[in-house]
């Protein structure tokens, strides 16, 4: 496979597709924007994964199960993960994954997000993104980092795609970027750029966080002195360790008392290249109404995911009568404010400026899992496969075989959204201040999952 740095091998995986690990789509300096890839001579061999952003653990790891082990980090992380029925001449559609994490942990070559499914009951390429998160994709700092170097990452993939993925098979004229939580509120600032204009014709947004907007200047001013302060010496000398401790120490002082951050430290920072103030966000994202088409959902239970299990809360649960029902009502309305009413407002917007845009909602639940519809449960029917998923505690109770006839459903509708800008027939368009328009898997009483249904979800 020649690219344009130069040659490539894959390798094919038992699904007869072919994968491409570690390719390098762009580098970058600490605390540089990126830049091109220098050509290298020879084959270069892309048969295993490349480093991924330095990172702490998963926060969610309770609820997903962690990832595997054996991933390198590194700041050498600008590198995609491509899966490709084959090199054929054919022009297929592209999905691009941006993936999740608070913009502190995740990687699109993680297991968890592997695109072979998709890929092969498709017939289209899948690319996995691994851009720079934390301090090192997000710090802004005078002097030091520009901020929204994460953001500028995911430019150079989206130009990298369009400039080389007609080599994989894939049509640079035809992409769908899609992403969870962070991944997707990235989305709705790409949306923003109009240096993405061109680089995607769909975009799939999961669980957006759309609450947190962007950072103010003076937020992002203040989280630079927490990390610096905590840093004490040089940032752009400093050890990843010293690195990584730091940012921790400034997320805990960005947490405030509770603990809990609505809002993760380290994110997009509005009059900050290449996003506009805050203000003028969710209108420029707006002004791709008729450009790109949108699918935007939430699932029934986001907050379970950040809240269960965590000792204030429990200790709450436990008080007898209202206990329970007041923490339950509590993280249904989280979830409202953080997730669902901003995500319906983008729609509306998008709605009557003109655009094709589809809602939804994840009801479905593990019945033994006791995180519900949480945030993330959607992904195990879209990425990864039975080995990645196998320890999640939030698909507890539940067999993969089990899985199957929704999953086959959620990705054909993703699929089918990726080529042809409708997700299936029933699926009505939305408008604005309308529900979301299609509920998967609600369970009832009797704990059988239906696929879904259509209209009136409150």
């Amino acid at each position: 496979m020649t690219i344009s740095s130069g040659e490539l091998r894959g390798a094919v995986a038992e699904s007869g597709l072919t994968v491409f690990r570690g390719v390098p789509y762009a580098r970058a300096a600490r605390f540089a924007p990126p830049g091109p890839v220098e050509p290298w001579t020879g084959v270069r061999d892309a048969t295993e994964h490349g480093e991924i952003s330095p990172q702490p653990p998963f926060r969610i790891g309770s609820v997903t199960g962690m990832p595997e082990e054996g991933l390198r980090h590194g700041e050498d992380c600008l590198n995609l993960t491509i899966v490709t029925p084959a090199a054929d001449g054919r022009k297929r559609p592209v999905l691009v994954w941006l993936p999740g994490g608070a913009y502190v942990t995740g990687a699109g070559s993680l297991a968890f997000y592997d695109g072979q499914r998709l890929a092969a009951e498709g017939d289209v390429v899948f690319v996995g993104v691994n851009y720079r998160l934390g301090a090192l994709g997000y710090l802004k700092l005078d002097g030091v980092s520009p901020g929204n170097l994460g953001l500028l990452d995911q430019l150079a993939a989206l130009r990298w795609v369009r400039d080389n993925i007609e080599r994989f098979g894939g049509d640079p004229g035809q992409v769908t970027l899609f992403g969870q939580s962070a991944g997707a509120h990235s989305i709705a600032c790409l949306m923003a750029m109009p240096a993405a204009d061109g680089l995607f014709r769909r975009a799939i947004l999961q669980s957006a966080p759309m609450a947190m907007k962007i950072a103010k200047p003076a937020r992002a001013r203040r989280v630079a002195r927490y990390f610096t302060r905590a840093l004490r010496t040089d940032p752009r000398t400093a050890g990843i360790g010293e690195i990584l401790a730091a940012q921790q120490q400034a997320i805990v002082r960005a947490a405030g008392p509770g603990g809990l951050y609505s809002v993760p430290p380290f994110c997009p920072v509005a009059e900050t290249d290449p996003l506009p103030g805050v203000a003028g966000w969710l209108p420029a994202a707006v002004r791709r109404a008729r450009d790109v088409d949108v699918i935007i959902g939430t699932t029934r239970a986001e907050m379970n995911t950040f809240l269960n299990g965590k000792p204030g809360v429990t200790q709450l649960e436990a008080i007898p009568f209202l206990g329970g029902a007041g923490t339950a009502a509590a993280k249904t309305a989280i979830t409202r404010w953080m997730f669902d009413a901003p995500s319906r407002r983008f729609a509306d917007a998008l709605a009557a400026a003109g655009g094709r845009v589809f809602t939804y909602r994840f009801d479905w639940a593990a019945p033994a899992s006791g995180f519900g519809a949480c945030h993330c449960i959607e992904l195990p029917f879209l990425l990864g496969d039975r080995e990645a998923w196998a320890g999640a505690p939030m698909l507890a109770g539940v067999e993969w075989d089990g899985m199957a006839e929704l999953g086959r459903a959620l990705r054909g509708a993703w699929l089918s959204f990726a080529k042809t800008g409708e997700p299936f027939l029933g699926w009505q368009r939305h408008s604005p201040r309308a529900p979301f328009g299609y509920t998967w898997a609600e369970i009832g009483p009797d704990r059988e999952s239906r696929l879904g249904r259509t209209a009136g979800v409150g």
